[in-house]
Protein backbone atom coordinates (compact mmCIF):
# COMPACT_ATOMS: atom_id res chain seq x y z
CA UNK A 1 0.00 0.00 0.00
CA UNK A 2 1.66 3.24 -1.10
CA UNK A 3 1.77 6.33 1.10
CA UNK A 4 -1.86 7.37 0.64
CA UNK A 5 -5.07 5.42 0.15
CA UNK A 6 -6.79 5.69 -3.19
CA UNK A 7 -9.74 8.09 -3.38
CA UNK A 8 -13.22 6.58 -3.15
CA UNK A 9 -16.66 8.07 -3.74
CA UNK A 10 -18.19 5.78 -1.12
CA UNK A 11 -17.64 7.21 2.37
CA UNK A 12 -17.54 3.83 4.12
CA UNK A 13 -14.90 2.56 1.71
CA UNK A 14 -12.88 5.76 2.13
CA UNK A 15 -12.95 5.63 5.94
CA UNK A 16 -11.99 1.95 5.94
CA UNK A 17 -9.17 2.73 3.50
CA UNK A 18 -7.75 5.36 5.85
CA UNK A 19 -7.94 2.99 8.85
CA UNK A 20 -6.27 0.27 6.74
CA UNK A 21 -3.56 2.66 5.61
CA UNK A 22 -2.69 3.63 9.18
CA UNK A 23 -2.74 -0.06 10.21
CA UNK A 24 -0.40 -0.74 7.30
CA UNK A 25 1.99 1.93 8.58
CA UNK A 26 2.24 0.03 11.87
CA UNK A 27 3.01 -3.18 9.95
CA UNK A 28 5.54 -1.32 7.79
CA UNK A 29 7.42 -0.19 10.90
CA UNK A 30 7.83 -3.89 11.75
CA UNK A 31 9.10 -4.90 8.30
CA UNK A 32 12.27 -6.99 8.47
CA UNK A 33 12.58 -7.00 12.26
CA UNK A 34 13.58 -10.11 14.15
CA UNK A 35 11.44 -11.12 17.13
CA UNK A 36 14.10 -9.76 19.49
CA UNK A 37 14.22 -6.44 17.64
CA UNK A 38 10.40 -6.26 17.69
CA UNK A 39 10.52 -6.67 21.51
CA UNK A 40 13.20 -3.99 21.95
CA UNK A 41 12.32 -0.88 23.95
CA UNK A 42 15.07 1.54 22.82
CA UNK A 43 13.43 4.77 24.00
CA UNK A 44 12.53 6.15 27.41
CA UNK A 45 9.09 4.54 27.14
CA UNK A 46 8.28 0.85 27.57
CA UNK A 47 6.86 0.64 24.04
CA UNK A 48 8.17 -1.75 21.39
CA UNK A 49 7.21 -2.19 17.75
CA UNK A 50 5.87 -5.70 18.47
CA UNK A 51 3.93 -4.46 21.47
CA UNK A 52 2.34 -1.72 19.36
CA UNK A 53 1.35 -4.25 16.67
CA UNK A 54 -0.29 -6.32 19.41
CA UNK A 55 -2.03 -3.31 20.97
CA UNK A 56 -3.43 -1.97 17.70
CA UNK A 57 -5.05 -5.34 16.92
CA UNK A 58 -6.57 -5.54 20.42
CA UNK A 59 -7.68 -1.90 20.38
CA UNK A 60 -9.40 -2.30 17.01
CA UNK A 61 -11.21 -5.42 18.27
CA UNK A 62 -12.25 -3.58 21.40
CA UNK A 63 -13.78 -0.76 19.36
CA UNK A 64 -15.64 -3.21 17.15
CA UNK A 65 -16.90 -4.88 20.33
CA UNK A 66 -18.17 -1.49 21.46
CA UNK A 67 -19.82 -0.92 18.08
CA UNK A 68 -21.60 -4.27 18.40
CA UNK A 69 -22.28 -3.68 22.12
CA UNK A 70 -20.45 -6.84 23.18
CA UNK A 71 -19.60 -7.12 26.89
CA UNK A 72 -16.26 -5.44 27.56
CA UNK A 73 -13.58 -6.45 30.09
CA UNK A 74 -13.75 -4.85 33.49
CA UNK A 75 -12.16 -5.12 36.92
CA UNK A 76 -9.17 -7.46 37.05
CA UNK A 77 -9.05 -7.71 33.26
CA UNK A 78 -8.55 -3.94 33.06
CA UNK A 79 -5.48 -4.31 35.29
CA UNK A 80 -3.81 -6.23 32.43
CA UNK A 81 -4.20 -3.27 30.02
CA UNK A 82 -0.48 -2.48 30.07
CA UNK A 83 0.33 -6.10 29.21
CA UNK A 84 -1.41 -5.52 25.88
CA UNK A 85 1.54 -3.34 24.86
CA UNK A 86 4.11 -6.07 25.59
CA UNK A 87 5.29 -8.65 23.08
CA UNK A 88 5.58 -11.75 25.25
CA UNK A 89 8.56 -14.13 24.94
CA UNK A 90 6.34 -16.85 23.41
CA UNK A 91 4.88 -14.49 20.77
CA UNK A 92 6.36 -14.03 17.31
CA UNK A 93 6.20 -10.92 15.19
CA UNK A 94 4.80 -12.97 12.30
CA UNK A 95 1.94 -14.17 14.52
CA UNK A 96 1.23 -10.64 15.78
CA UNK A 97 1.21 -9.26 12.23
CA UNK A 98 -1.16 -12.03 11.11
CA UNK A 99 -3.44 -11.16 14.04
CA UNK A 100 -3.31 -7.48 13.07
CA UNK A 101 -4.44 -8.43 9.55
CA UNK A 102 -7.27 -10.54 11.01
CA UNK A 103 -8.37 -7.63 13.21
CA UNK A 104 -8.49 -5.44 10.12
CA UNK A 105 -10.63 -7.97 8.27
CA UNK A 106 -12.95 -8.18 11.29
CA UNK A 107 -13.27 -4.39 11.36
CA UNK A 108 -14.15 -4.32 7.68
CA UNK A 109 -16.80 -7.02 8.16
CA UNK A 110 -18.43 -5.21 11.09
CA UNK A 111 -18.38 -1.79 9.40
CA UNK A 112 -19.69 -3.07 6.07
CA UNK A 113 -22.70 -4.52 7.89
CA UNK A 114 -23.84 -1.25 9.47
CA UNK A 115 -24.75 2.27 8.35
CA UNK A 116 -22.28 5.02 9.25
CA UNK A 117 -25.02 6.62 11.37
CA UNK A 118 -25.24 3.49 13.57
CA UNK A 119 -25.19 4.69 17.20
CA UNK A 120 -22.25 3.50 19.30
CA UNK A 121 -22.51 3.92 23.08
CA UNK A 122 -19.72 6.07 24.48
CA UNK A 123 -17.53 3.84 26.66
CA UNK A 124 -17.48 4.56 30.39
CA UNK A 125 -13.94 5.84 30.86
CA UNK A 126 -12.61 9.05 32.42
CA UNK A 127 -11.14 10.23 29.11
CA UNK A 128 -14.47 10.05 27.25
CA UNK A 129 -17.21 12.66 27.64
CA UNK A 130 -19.88 11.80 30.20
CA UNK A 131 -22.45 14.12 28.62
CA UNK A 132 -22.61 12.22 25.28
CA UNK A 133 -24.64 9.00 25.17
CA UNK A 134 -23.59 7.74 21.74
CA UNK A 135 -21.33 8.44 18.81
CA UNK A 136 -21.90 7.34 15.26
CA UNK A 137 -19.96 4.55 13.59
CA UNK A 138 -18.50 7.31 11.40
CA UNK A 139 -17.12 9.01 14.52
CA UNK A 140 -15.59 5.71 15.71
CA UNK A 141 -13.88 5.18 12.34
CA UNK A 142 -12.46 8.70 12.44
CA UNK A 143 -11.23 8.00 15.95
CA UNK A 144 -9.61 4.76 14.72
CA UNK A 145 -7.76 6.72 12.03
CA UNK A 146 -6.49 9.07 14.75
CA UNK A 147 -5.56 6.40 17.28
CA UNK A 148 -3.90 4.01 14.85
CA UNK A 149 -2.00 6.95 13.30
CA UNK A 150 -0.71 7.94 16.74
CA UNK A 151 0.55 4.40 17.32
CA UNK A 152 2.05 4.26 13.81
CA UNK A 153 4.04 7.35 14.75
CA UNK A 154 5.20 5.68 17.96
CA UNK A 155 6.23 2.59 15.98
CA UNK A 156 8.09 4.72 13.43
CA UNK A 157 10.17 6.46 16.10
CA UNK A 158 10.91 3.20 17.92
CA UNK A 159 11.90 1.46 14.68
CA UNK A 160 14.32 4.23 13.81
CA UNK A 161 15.90 3.79 17.24
CA UNK A 162 16.22 0.01 16.75
CA UNK A 163 18.17 0.04 13.49
CA UNK A 164 17.97 3.47 11.87
CA UNK A 165 15.31 2.43 9.36
CA UNK A 166 12.84 5.09 8.28
CA UNK A 167 9.35 4.77 6.86
CA UNK A 168 10.03 5.62 3.21
CA UNK A 169 12.83 3.08 2.93
CA UNK A 170 10.78 0.45 4.73
CA UNK A 171 7.76 1.11 2.51
CA UNK A 172 9.91 0.89 -0.63
CA UNK A 173 11.33 -2.45 0.54
CA UNK A 174 8.04 -3.92 1.74
CA UNK A 175 6.11 -2.88 -1.37
CA UNK A 176 9.05 -3.41 -3.73
CA UNK A 177 8.66 0.14 -5.01
CA UNK A 178 11.14 2.00 -7.15
CA UNK A 179 11.02 5.54 -5.79
CA UNK A 180 13.84 6.74 -8.00
CA UNK A 181 16.83 8.58 -6.60
CA UNK A 182 14.90 10.02 -3.65
CA UNK A 183 14.48 6.87 -1.56
CA UNK A 184 16.45 3.66 -1.48
CA UNK A 185 14.63 0.52 -0.24
CA UNK A 186 15.60 -0.58 3.26
CA UNK A 187 17.96 -3.53 3.48
CA UNK A 188 18.98 -5.44 6.63
CA UNK A 189 22.53 -4.08 6.34
CA UNK A 190 21.55 -0.42 6.01
CA UNK A 191 18.53 1.89 5.99
CA UNK A 192 16.88 2.98 2.79
CA UNK A 193 16.74 6.72 3.25
CA UNK A 194 16.09 9.85 1.31
CA UNK A 195 19.02 10.77 -0.89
Amino acid sequence: MPGLPRPHDDETTLLLAFVAQQRDLVATAAHGLTDDQARATPTASALSVGGLVKHVAAMERSWMGTVLQRPQPSGAEDDAYGDGFVMDPDETLDDLLADLARAGAETEEVVRGLPLEHPVPVPDAPWFPSDVAAWSLRFVLLHLVEEVARHAGHADVIREQVDGATWYGLMAAREQLDLGPWVQPWTPDGDGAAA
